[in-house]
C-alpha cells in the first residue's frame, strides 16, 4: 500500500484526514499524470455516493482538476461501477469516485479509474503520491482559456441502468425481492434496474440523508434484510454497500448467502453453459477453504490473490479469466464490467434462479462452507506499520499454524481501508478456531493497539 492510496483508493475521515485541500491536490496531480502530448485537456468523470462530505470533496476535486486544464463531467450520485463503465461510454480519460464504500458516513475516499475502466495501477498511484506528498514537480496551473470546464451528465443513471439490464439478457417477471440500498448509491439506481428487469421490489434503506449511509443496514448489517425476507415470504433479498460495488444475498429462509457462495453459483452456471474461460475462478486469500473443495469437485481451477478486487482484476486480465471476487461481495464479471458491481451480481443471481427454477437455498448447496471466524482488531496507525515486524505477533501466528496443521489455517492481515488488523481462522472445529482466534486477537491488541 502507498502513503495515500490503500487497496481501494485514498480514504480517511472527511475534513480531518481527507481534507478539501488534499482532494484538490489529488485532483491536480491525477490530471498532471494523465496530461501528455496526445491529451492536453483530459476529460475526467466524477461520481459520488450519498455522504454529507461528498459535495465538499467534489468541489475540491473540480477546482484541482480544472486548475491544471482538465475538463470535468459530473455524474452525480451513482454506484462506483457506473463510473468505471461510463468512462468508456463517454470516451473520458479517467473517472473518479468519491466514496468510502462500506465505511460509516464520516469517512470518505477517492477512487480513480483509468480510461479502460480499471483502477489505476500502482505505478500511476505512486506518481500521484510523489506530486502530492513529495512535491517532485510543481503544480502546472493552467492560464486563460486553458482552464478546464465543467459539464453535468444528466443521463448517467439511465445509461448505467440500461447497460446492466442488457448484460443480464433475462427478464425477472414473477420474482418478488427485497433490495437493501444501504442509504447509498444504489438508492438512485436499484429500483429502476430491477423494475426494468421485471421484478417486484420491496425497497429498504433507500432514503439517504447524508449521514445514514451504511448505518445498521446494507451488506455489512444484514440482519434486518434477513428478517424482512422471512416475514414477507419473498424469494430472496439483495444487500448492497454504500457505493454498490458489493452484493450479499439472503435466501427465501432468511439465510445469508455471502460472496463465496454467489461466486460459486455463478461460476458453476457459467461452466454448465460453456462460457467459463479456462475453467478457472479467481478469489483471494480470504476465500473460504470450502470454495477450493467446490472447485476441485466441479473441475475448476481456483486462483488466489491478495485481498482487494484490484488484485483479483489484475489476475483476471493477465490470465484471461472472466469471473472472480471476494467473500465480502465484490464480484467481477469481466465480460460486462471492469470492477465489482453489486447490482450486476445480484441480477446475475436472480437470472440463474429464473432460468433454472431453483430457490436460492438450493443453488447455495453447491458449496459447503468450512467454519470460519473473523475478528477485527482496532489498531493505531503505528500499529499497522509495526505489524510487519512484530516478533510476538509472528510467533503467535506460527503457534496457531502448528496447532491446526492441515486441519485449518490462520490469516492475519492489515486492512487496506480501515485502522484494523483482521484475524481470520478456518478449521474443522468451530469451538477450537473461535478460541484460537480470540487468543491471537488479544496478542495483536496488546502489541499493536
Amino acid at each position: 500500500m502507498g502513503r495515500l492510496f490503500g487497496t481501494d483508493g485514498a480514504r480517511g475521515v472527511a475534513n480531518s484526514e481527507l481534507t478539501a485541500e488534499l482532494a484538490m491536490n489529488i485532483g491536480r496531480a491525477a490530471a498532471m499524470v494523465l496530461i501528455s502530448d496526445e491529451v492536453e485537456h483530459p476529460t475526467i468523470l466524477i461520481g459520488k455516493d450519498t455522504r454529507l462530505s461528498g459535495d465538499m470533496l467534489e468541489g475540491a476535486l473540480i477546482a484541482g482538476l480544472c486548475s491544471v486544464g482538465a475538463n470535468v463531467e459530473l455524474l452525480g450520485v451513482v454506484p462506483t461501477p457506473a463510473v468505471a463503465y461510463l468512462v468508456g461510454k463517454y470516451n473520458a480519460d479517467a473517472g473518479i469516485m468519491i466514496s468510502a464504500s462500506h465505511n460509516p458516513f464520516e469517512f470518505n475516499g477517492i477512487k480513480i479509474f483509468s480510461s479502460d475502466g480499471c483502477k489505476l495501477p500502482d505505478d500511476l498511484e505512486n506518481r500521484i503520491e510523489e506530486i502530492v506528498l513529495d512535491n517532485v514537480v510543481p503544480y502546472a496551473l493552467a492560464k486563460d482559456e486553458n482552464i478546464g470546464k465543467v459539464t453535468r451528465m444528466e443521463d448517467a443513471v439511465e445509461d448505467y441502468v440500461d447497460h446492466v439490464a442488457k448484460s443480464i439478457g433475462c427478464d425477472l417477471e414473477g420474482m418478488e425481492i427485497a433490495l437493501d440500498c444501504s442509504n447509498g448509491s444504489s438508492s438512485r439506481t436499484a429500483e429502476k434496474l430491477f423494475t426494468k428487469l421485471g421484478a417486484k421490489v420491496h425497497m429498504l434503506f433507500d432514503k439517504p440523508d447524508g449521514i445514514n449511509i451504511n448505518k445498521d443496514c446494507g451488506s455489512t448489517h444484514i440482519n434486518r434484510l434477513q428478517n424482512y425476507v422471512r416475514e414477507h415470504k419473498l424469494c430472496c433479498g439483495l444487500a448492497f454497500d454504500g457505493d454498490a460495488d458489493r452484493c450479499l444475498a439472503v435466501d427465501e429462509n432468511g439465510n445469508l448467502v455471502d460472496g463465496d457462495y454467489l461466486i460459486a453459483i455463478c461460476a458453476k452456471d457459467m461452466k454448465d453453459r460453456g462460457v467459463l474461460k479456462k475453467n478457472a475462478v479467481v478469489g483471494t486469500v480470504m476465500t473460504n477453504m470450502g470454495f477450493n473443495k467446490f472447485c476441485e469437485a466441479n473441475g475448476m481451477t481456483f486462483v488466489s490473490t491478495k485481498v482487494g478486487d484490484r488484485y483479483v482484476l489484475e489476475a483476471m486480465l493477465r490470465e484471461g479469466y472472466n469471473i472472480g471476487g471476494e467473500q465480502s461481495g465484490h464480484i467481477i464479471f469481466l465480460d460486462y464490467a471492469t470492477t465489482g458491481d453489486g447490482e450486476l451480481s445480484g441480477a446475475m443471481i436472480l437470472s440463474i434462479m429464473k432460468r433454472t427454477g431453483e430457490k436460492l437455498s438450493t443453488l447455495a448447496k453447491v458449496m459447503e462452507r468450512m467454519p470460519q471466524v473473523l475478528i477485527n482488531v482496532k489498531v493505531s496507525a503505528e500499529g499497522k506499520l509495526a505489524f510487519y515486524t512484530d516478533k510476538e505477533v509472528k510467533a503467535e501466528i506460527k503457534r496457531v499454524n502448528e496447532i491446526l496443521g492441515d486441519r485449518g489455517r490462520i490469516l492475519v492481515r492489515v486492512s487496506g481501508t480501515e485502522p484494523l488488523v483482521r484475524v481470520m481462522l478456518e478449521g474443522e472445529n468451530l469451538e477450537e478456531i473461535q478460541s484460537l482466534a480470540e487468543e491471537s486477537a488479544q496478542v495483536v491488541r496488546e502489541r499493536l493497539s
